[in-house]
Order: structure tokens, then sequence, then C-alpha cells
């Protein structure tokens, strides 16, 4: 006989199955873009990076960073590969010749996304289980969630640049309620 877990026990489980879900989620998508990545040739961070200028439309380097979590030293990196690649070029401002935008190839980038087809498909048939009253909540969730991991990336860069000898210090957070 299964003996019923208290409010506090009950709720900790269910957080703690959400993290593992969201964990094997994650990783997968990490290694289907990483399939991908090698595919066109490119690094994995540095796709997800062209996602970002996918979604952000024209932007100059400084906004890629900002929407990364990335150094804009970082992000001349990515952005010389990426046009190394042919896959991005640069553009000057007309009004501000010193500002420069960061612009995909629609052509280029289109033959990468012919290989998230099948994600896509995927993802809608999922989606299409839901009403819209719970597509709102999971977008939400998603919108929350993208501010949480730039948080963390923060968090990170601290712990990063923390002498290896007080890192362990630091400690995981106990569960909100």
């Amino acid at each position: 006989m299964k003996t019923a877990l208290s409010r506090p026990k009950a709720r900790a489980a269910l957080l703690q199955e959400l993290e593992e879900a969201m964990r094997r989620s994650s990783a997968q998508g990490v290694l289907f873009g990483q399939a991908v990545a090698n595919v066109a040739g490119i690094s994995g961070s540095d796709l997800e990076c062209l996602d970002f200028l996918n979604l952000e439309g024209r932007v100059t380097a400084g906004r890629l960073a900002e929407v990364t979590g990335l150094t804009t030293g970082a992000i001349t990196g990515v952005v010389d590969r990426l046009e190394k690649a042919g896959l991005v070029r640069r553009e000057r401002d007309e009004a501000d010749r010193r500002k420069v935008f960061i612009v995909v190839v629609p052509e280029a980038v289109a033959k990468i996304g012919q290989f998230y087809v099948p994600m896509q498909q995927s993802m809608h048939r999922v989606w299409n289980g839901y009403s819209d009253e719970e597509l709102r909540l999971l977008l939400r969730f998603a919108n929350d969630g993208y501010k949480g991991v730039l948080e963390a990336t923060e968090a990170l860069k601290g712990i990063l640049d923390t002498p290896p000898e007080k890192r362990a210090n630091l400690r995981t957070p106990k569960p909100r309620r």
C-alpha cells in the first residue's frame, strides 16, 4: 500500500521530476543541434548564436551579446566564424557608418533550416495536444525559463571569475516553495 506524501514532499518530488524532464529535453536538444552544426561545419554554440540571429533579425554585436549572455569579445569570434562559413554578413548602418549590424544570409541559413523540419513537425504534433490556455502557460514557462537561464549564465560568469580554491563554498540552493 502506497503512503501519501506530505504536501511539501509531493511538491519536491514533482519539482524533481520536472527538473529531470527539462534536463532530458535540454540535453536532447543540444545533441540534435550539435548534429546539425556538424553537418553545417560550425560549432554547436555558433549554431545557437545563428538561431538567435534568426529570431532577432538584423542586430548589432552588442545586442547579440545581450540576448546570448556572451561577452562582446566572444560574439566577435562567433560572427567571424559565421561570416567565414557564409551564414552571416556585416552591414554598416547607413546613418552611422561606425555602427555595424550582423545579418543572416537567408539562402545559406535555409539550407541549415531544412534539418530542423523533423523537429518542428514533431513539436507541432505535441503542441496540438494542448489547449490555447495550456499553450499560454507553456509560453510563459518558456519565456521565464529563458530569463532564468540568462540569470544563471551571469551567475556562472561570477563562479568562473572566482578562484578555484574559493569555489568550494558555492552551494546549490534549496528548492523554493
